[in-house]
C-alpha cells in the first residue's frame, strides 16, 4: 500500500513539473510574441509644430507623470542652428497662443532666438481706395508676432520635459492603424477595445488615445473614415524672403487684395519680411522662374499699381465718407500709410504651395482625436491656421487633465465628443469667415467691388466693431 502511495506521489510531482515547464515554455513564447508590442496611453501621430507642442504640453502636466506618452516623429533628430537667413515658412502667433507657449516655457526659448512684434496691421482694396486698419490705441500691446516655423518648432524641443513618461520615437511612422468597429476585418473586436497602430518598423503599439496631427493628408483621419469637406481654390500661395530698403521700425502687416487674390509682406526684422502672395497657380510659377530683379520689380508693383481702380466703387466710397463724417464722433478719418519699398530677396527663398479648404466633419470617434491640420485647414489670408491648431491643443490638455482628476478614461467618446463640441464652436465661425472673405475679394465684378468697398469703409470707422475683430482674433 505504502508502495502505491509512494509511486502515486512521484506521478504526480513528475507531472506537476512536466506542467510547470510546460506553462514556462508557454510564457516565454507569450513573450517573444509580444516582444515587439508596445502598451501605452496616449500616441501622437505627427511630430509637427502642433503635435510636439501637445506632447511637450501633456508631458508637464504633473497630473499625467503617470501616463505613458509616444510622440510618433517620421524625420530623423536633428541639431538645429539658427540661421543667420530668415525662413520663409512663418506664423503669426496670436496673444491666445503666446500665452500657452508662454506658460510651457516655450515663449522664453522663442524670444532667445528671433521673434517680430505685430503693432499695426493695414489692409486694402487694389480696386478702391477702401481700407482698413487694425491697432491697439497705445500701440503698447502687440496684434500678433511673426515667427519661423523652424524657430517655433526647436523651441518646444528645448522645452521638452525630462520625463520618464513621455517618449519620442523618431524616424517612426504609423503605417496603419487598427480601430475598433471602423478597420475592416476586425469586427469581432470589443468596441471598447484600444487602438492598435502599427509602425514602419514592423512593431505595434497598443493606446488608449490616437491623437492625430498628422497634417492635411492625414492618415488617423482617413483611417476613421470621417466625411471631409474640401474646396479647391484653383490658387497657390507664394512665399519668399524679402529685403527692405533702409533700417527702419518694421512693425507692421501689410495685406493688399488684388483680382487674384492677397498679397501680404509680414515683418521679421527691421530689414526683412515675409511675402505671401496668393496668386492663380499659373501666375506663381510664372514669379518663381522670373529673375531676381523682375520678381522684386514685381512685388513692389503688387502692392503699388492702381490699374485695377473701379471709378464707380471710388466715387461711392467718396460719398459714404462724406456722410460718415457727418454722423460719426471725429468724422471717418484715418492715416494711411505707405508699404516699404522691396530691394532684394533671400537666396533660394521662393517657394509655393497649393491653397484650398479642408475641414473634418468629426474632430474625435472612438479613442482618436484630431488636432491642427489633419482637423481643419483654411486660407492663409488671415493668418489663423496655426492659431486654430494651438487652440486645439489648450483645449485637449485641458480636457484629459480633467479626465484624469476625475478618473475618468483617456479614451472615453464622452470625453471626445465635448472636445469636438468646444473646438468646433471656435473653428467653424472663423472657416466660414474665411472662406468667404477669400470668395469675396477672388471678384472684380462691379456691384460686389462697391458693396465690399463700402463694407470695408464702414467697419474702418466704427472704433468698437474693429475692437471686437481685435479680441475674436487674439482668442
Amino acid at each position: 500500500m505504502s508502495c502505491k502511495l509512494v509511486r502515486k506521489s512521484f506521478c504526480c510531482l513528475k507531472q506537476a513539473r512536466h506542467c510547470n515547464i510546460s506553462y514556462n515554455v508557454f510564457r516565454t513564447l507569450q513573450t517573444n510574441t509580444d516582444a515587439n508590442k508596445d502598451t501605452v496611453d496616449i500616441v501622437i501621430s505627427g511630430g509637427g509644430m502642433v503635435g510636439t507642442t501637445l506632447a511637450c504640453a501633456l508631458g508637464k502636466e504633473g497630473l499625467l507623470h503617470g501616463k505613458k506618452i509616444v510622440l510618433l516623429e517620421s524625420a530623423s533628430e536633428k541639431k538645429f542652428d539658427l540661421p543667420s537667413e530668415y525662413s520663409n515658412r512663418t506664423c503669426a502667433l496670436s496673444p491666445a497662443t503666446v500665452k500657452l507657449l508662454s506658460g510651457l516655457g516655450v515663449w522664453d526659448e522663442i524670444l532667445q532666438m528671433r521673434c517680430q512684434p505685430v503693432k499695426r496691421m493695414q489692409v486694402w482694396d487694389s480696386c478702391s481706395d477702401s481700407m482698413i486698419t487694425f491697432n491697439n490705441d497705445d500701440l503698447n500691446d502687440n496684434l500678433a508676432y511673426i515667427v519661423e516655423n523652424d524657430v517655433i518648432l526647436e523651441a518646444v524641443k528645448r522645452s521638452f520635459p525630462k520625463s520618464h513618461n513621455l517618449n519620442i520615437k523618431y524616424n517612426t511612422s504609423a503605417k496603419s492603424y487598427i480601430i475598433p468597429g471602423i478597420t475592416p476585418g476586425h469586427d469581432g473586436l470589443d468596441q471598447n477595445s484600444w487602438v492598435t497602430v502599427q509602425l514602419n518598423d514592423g512593431s505595434e503599439i497598443k493606446t488608449k488615445l490616437l491623437i492625430g496631427a498628422d497634417g492635411m493628408n492625414s492618415t488617423v483621419r482617413k483611417a476613421c473614415e470621417f466625411h471631409t469637406l474640401r474646396s479647391d481654390y484653383g490658387q497657390s500661395g507664394l512665399v519668399a524672403t524679402l529685403k527692405l530698403t533702409g533700417d527702419t521700425e518694421n512693425n507692421v502687416a501689410w495685406q493688399r487684395f488684388l483680382p487674384t487674390g492677397p498679397v501680404a509682406m509680414l515683418p521679421l526684422s527691421n530689414t526683412d519680411s515675409c511675402l505671401i502672395w496668393t496668386t492663380t497657380t499659373e501666375n506663381a510659377k510664372h514669379l518663381k522662374q522670373l529673375s531676381e530683379d523682375s520678381f522684386i520689380d514685381a512685388v513692389n508693383d503688387a502692392f503699388w499699381h492702381d490699374r485695377d481702380m473701379n471709378s464707380l466703387a471710388i466715387s461711392a466710397g467718396g460719398i459714404l465718407n462724406g456722410v460718415l463724417n457727418n454722423i460719426l464722433p471725429g468724422g471717418a478719418s484715418y492715416s494711411r500709410q505707405l508699404p516699404p519699398t522691396v530691394v532684394g530677396i533671400a537666396d533660394n527663398s521662393r517657394a509655393a504651395f497649393p491653397l484650398g479648404l479642408l475641414h473634418s466633419s468629426s474632430y474625435a470617434g472612438h479613442r482618436v482625436a484630431l488636432i491642427g491640420d489633419a482637423a481643419h485647414r483654411i486660407h492663409p489670408l488671415a493668418g489663423q491656421g496655426v492659431n486654430l491648431g494651438f487652440g486645439d491643443v489648450a483645449c485637449l490638455r485641458d480636457l484629459l487633465v480633467e479626465a484624469v482628476k476625475n478618473g475618468t478614461d483617456l479614451g472615453s467618446l464622452a470625453l471626445l465628443a465635448e472636445y469636438e463640441t468646444q473646438r468646433q464652436r471656435s473653428v467653424l465661425p472663423v472657416v466660414g469667415v474665411i472662406d468667404g472673405l477669400q470668395r469675396l475679394y477672388s471678384n472684380n465684378f462691379t456691384p460686389i467691388v462697391m458693396l465690399r468697398s463700402l463694407g470695408l469703409q464702414t467697419v474702418n470707422s466704427l472704433h468698437f466693431l474693429k475692437n471686437i475683430i481685435i479680441k475674436q482674433a487674439s482668442t
